[in-house]
């Protein structure tokens, strides 16, 4: 893909940082400081897409001239959020409450650019299924540290998280953090959009 501006990925997220050199961009990364607090009244998928332009908004204020990223991702067991675990207890139900049940994940992304201050977001749900999980295989993954830097305190991509999925319907990477090919598409039209 050619950008022709510089390129800010508005989140510490290793993942996603991943995820968009896997597609050839270069980019700087800078922390949004935002927090990651839903609103009630909107859905998930408004909240995520939310989240990401609040975040995106945040760090453009540092550039005069960029295209900013943001980014933010929950998973949904009926209507509950779950978010990144507080702790390991907060992991355990978590993970106890994901266990043998399908559950949503939904992830927004942002573009902001400046400094036009135009911007478009977008979001992706993808359906997950996990196999019953025993209360000790749990505790385990748990004390390894890897989950609590997740939203719904799991990873499909590069942990034990992984043997937990049993299936999924709908985009693989926006398990993972982010959703490529949408993004990718949406990247495209609003470069266009913005004569780059």
């Amino acid at each position: 893909m050619v950008v022709k501006k510089k390129l800010v990925l508005a989140s510490q997220s290793p993942r996603r940082r991943s995820l968009l050199k896997q597609i050839g961009l270069d980019f700087e990364v800078r922390e949004s400081g935002i927090p990651e607090d839903f609103e009630d009244d909107k859905s998930p998928s408004e909240n995520v897409r939310a989240l990401a332009m609040r975040k995106a908004a945040a760090v453009a204020e540092q550039f005069t001239n960029a295209i900013v990223i943001g980014a933010d991702t929950t998973v949904v067991l009926d209507k509950k959020i779950f978010g990144k675990p507080r702790d390991e207890e907060d992991a355990v139900k978590m993970l106890e409450s994901l266990s043998g049940r399908t559950h949503q994940v939904y992830t927004g992304f942002a573009l902001y650019d400046r400094p036009s201050n135009r911007s478009v977001s977008g979001s992706e749900k993808t359906d997950v299924t996990f196999r019953t999980l025993k209360r000790d295989e749990i505790i385990e993954y748990v004390k390894s540290g890897s989950p609590m830097d997740k939203a719904g305190a799991y990873g499909i991509q590069d942990d034990y998280g992984a043997v937990f999925v049993d299936r999924i319907e709908g985009c693989f990477y926006n398990v993972v953090g982010f959703p490529l090919t949408n993004f990718y598409t949406t990247f495209h039209r609003f470069q266009e959009q913005l004569g780059e």
